[in-house]
């Protein structure tokens, strides 16, 4: 049977070896895993040649990997009007590059309240994000750009907000942390079936039911305090609980790509998929 998920690991596992390492031999890696994603964590800068974009594309193409990146933290929709065009490179030079080394998706934090309501942020993020999108299309690059839901509750990054975000322009769509969900809440909720079978209603509302078969995941432990997220943790050291959530996506009938960004990378990676292959048993 064809798994409707695809799990992998953000940044290269733990495991890869020296040689030919980077990117080319996370992806080897990942494929003798039989995982088959991979997101490429340049968190930092984009620094990268149009060569080894080539490489990259090639070889996720061979082994069957599918790829997408996590753009530089340093980006912020809410930036001053002197600070956004160092934000916008960023998240333009991560969909470029990207594109060329064959993702298809583009991950990125959405950047901060600054003491401003959601409202107010999304005025100024929403005409950003579809100038972004219009000047990628007019290059013929195809990349989905997703904010992620944040970890902290004074970061852009709600679920709401992603959501208003994406439905607002075409070809932006959320990246959803489950985990940062569950820590951005403070308190322990976000964390059983029925309260993630109201995050998914709330996506297919806003962007229909076919977007439920697009997912873009990632996933790990967590710990937490009433301000939200503090560290990610091993799967079997956080209290998120994990089958809820996949008896969710089941009854959805979701589908699309986990990412897993715990300590433990592709160990969990390989839990995860091992338990969401239960429910097709």
């Amino acid at each position: 049977m064809i798994m409707p998920f695809l799990f992998g690991t953000v940044g290269a596992p733990i495991s890869t070896p020296k040689k030919p390492g980077g990117s080319v031999g996370a992806i080897q890696q990942l494929a003798s895993l039989d995982l088959r994603a991979l997101e490429l964590g340049w968190v930092q800068s984009v620094r990268v040649s149009q060569e080894t974009c080539t490489a990259i594309k090639n070889e996720a193409a061979l082994s069957n990997v599918a790829i997408s990146v996590h753009a530089p933290y340093f980006i912020n929709l809410n930036a001053t009007a002197e600070e956004w065009p160092n934000s916008r490179k960023r998240l333009m030079d991560a969909a470029h590059y990207g594109n060329l080394a064959g993702a298809t998706d583009i991950i990125f934090h959405p950047g901060s309240y600054f003491k401003m309501t959601p409202g107010e942020v999304l005025t100024i993020a929403i005409p950003r994000l579809r100038s972004c999108v219009d000047e990628l299309r007019t290059a013929g690059n195809n990349v989905t750009l997703r904010p992620e839901t944040m970890g902290k509750n004074a970061m852009l990054g709600s679920i709401e907000d992603v959501l208003e975000m994406s439905k607002a322009v075409a070809g932006v769509e959320p990246c959803i942390d489950f985990a940062h969900l569950h820590a951005r809440a403070g308190d322990g909720s976000m964390n059983t079936l029925a309260e993630w079978l109201d995050v998914l209603n709330i996506y297919e509302t806003f962007l229909g039911s076919d977007a439920l078969g697009r997912l873009h995941i990632h996933m790990s432990g967590i710990e937490y305090s009433d301000k939200g997220e503090k560290n990610h943790l091993p799967l079997v050291e956080s209290d998120f609980d994990l089958n809820a959530l996949f008896n969710a996506l089941y009854q959805k009938g979701c589908a699309g790509r986990i990412l897993c960004e715990s300590p433990a990378m592709e160990e969990d990676a390989l839990l995860m998929q091992a338990k969401w292959s239960e429910w097709f048993r």
